[in-house]
């Protein structure tokens, strides 16, 4: 009896060095790939709390509640199985898709360059302003949740390339991790960012001098930090798409274009002290001129379309 004690409790402390292996091996792999998926994590950060403007304060945190489910749903549900089926039957196709994701987000940055220089028109404004309370919250969340879905699939895909070379168990404890961490951080800074009037209102009522100047220069600086956020989530979504499409150019050898991106990235990092940075950045805006390029194409490839579905419909 002692002896087949102790040999159950060799097993179970067996069992318990693999599985603390295997947690290991699964958060350095979802570490590797969760950074290699932070240029999509900011995008995904900057456009979301846009789709919570607009409604009264004590909807906002609804409205991005539902909004993090969707996008945990989207991953867990969907995108990870998706994954898996790919690294089992058909990892070459991981690449094309992400290279189709990017283009995609190169299409979306583009479309949002234009409309900054396009007044929304008459129709579309009366059309949003007939919609119910209920029903404009239903429409945005789920705009916000569709958008995420090309989001997630790309950190997904992302981290999925990064991990190929693990066995399946490991990958899909990697994505699992990835998805559920970065979607908790996401939706935590955008829950924060969109209720930091509020917080600023609070403040600019408290008894301190100071803690009132510094409510009040929230308050102040949210119209300006919501319209740097577009900005950034624009600027995100070209040099990661773009990114992306660069990255895969070369791994299919078609080279010419990869090659003046990453020259021009030597070229800048030759800057004493300060390389790194400025290497990563030119690398960053060569990434977004060419996303800028094909967001350029594909945007004037679907408006001639629709012109002549148009046409053709008069």
């Amino acid at each position: 009896m002692p002896s087949g004690l102790a040999a159950l409790l060799d097993d179970v402390a067996g069992i318990t060095k693999l599985a603390a292996a295997s947690l290991d091996d699964v958060s350095a792999a979802a570490g590797k790939a969760g950074t290699k998926a932070v240029g999509v994590v900011v995008d995904d950060t900057a456009v979301t709390p846009g789709y919570a403007l607009g409604f009264t304060p004590d909807r906002e945190l609804p409205i991005v509640w539902k909004i993090a489910l969707g996008s945990l749903r989207n991953k867990l549900l969907f995108l990870l199985p998706g994954a898996m089926v790919l690294s089992a039957f058909a990892p070459w196709a991981v690449t094309p898709l992400l290279m189709c994701g990017g283009a995609y987000l190169t299409f979306e940055a583009t479309e949002k360059v234009l409309e900054a220089f396009t007044p929304q028109s008459e129709g579309e404004a009366i059309e949003e302003l007939a919609l119910s309370g209920p029903e404009l919250e239903k429409q945005k969340v789920g705009g916000a949740i569709r958008t995420d879905f090309i989001l997630s699939a790309e950190i997904m895909a992302i981290a999925l390339a990064d991990v190929s070379d693990k066995p399946l168990a490991i990958q899909a404890g990697a994505l699992a991790l990835v998805g559920v961490l970065l979607t908790i951080g996401v939706y935590g800074v955008v829950a924060l960012i969109v209720k930091m009037d509020d917080i600023g209102l609070h403040l600019s009522r408290g008894r301190s001098p100071g803690l009132r100047g510094f409510g009040r220069g929230l308050v102040k600086a949210m119209p300006w930090t919501m319209e740097g956020l577009t900005v950034i989530g624009t600027a995100a979504m070209l040099w990661v798409g773009g990114g992306i499409i660069v990255h895969g150019l070369e791994k299919f050898h078609l080279t010419p274009i990869p090659h003046w991106v990453a020259g021009f990235s030597r070229w800048a990092g030759q800057v004493p002290g300060i390389g790194a940075l400025t290497g990563w950045l030119a690398f960053a805006l060569g990434s977004a001129v060419v996303g800028f390029a094909i967001g350029g194409v594909l945007a004037g490839v679907m408006h001639l379309w629709h012109h002549r579905k148009g046409a053709a419909a008069h």
